[in-house]
């Protein structure tokens, strides 16, 4: 079993950064594929981005490139989401997601695990 528990959303205007964190409990984390995703209102849940157990690959939904990282930090239990270049189309519930696979899966249905999620919104 794995609890997840997201922190970092807020407020900020477009153009600015923010960093989500997602802390994990259990002695396995290090173990667990991660993986971020968000759903804006009226919308599904889209996948954003994942990272694999060891940190060694990632995969990021092709509208977040080149503005948002995913890291991880397996003494810490934790994986970050550094989001730069806010939009206001980012803004979303953001969730945090364990996956018992070893890869940085970007299909939903793979996660076992998700945290309650993070509110972050984008002003213009």
């Amino acid at each position: 079993q794995v609890q997840l528990v997201e922190s970092g959303g807020g407020l900020v205007q477009a153009g600015g950064s923010l960093r989500l964190s997602c802390a994990a409990s259990g002695r396995t984390f290090s173990s667990y594929a991660m993986g971020w995703f968000r759903q804006a209102p009226g919308k599904e849940r889209e996948f954003v981005a994942a990272i694999s157990w060891s940190g060694a690959h990632t995969n990021y939904v092709d509208s977040v490139k080149g503005r948002f990282t995913i890291s991880r930090d397996n003494s810490k239990n934790t994986v970050y989401l550094q989001m730069n270049s806010l939009k206001p189309e980012d803004t979303a519930v953001y969730y945090c997601a364990a996956d018992r696979g070893a890869y940085a899966s970007i299909r939903e249905n793979d996660y076992d695990y998700w945290g309650q999620g993070t509110q972050v919104t984008v002003s213009s």
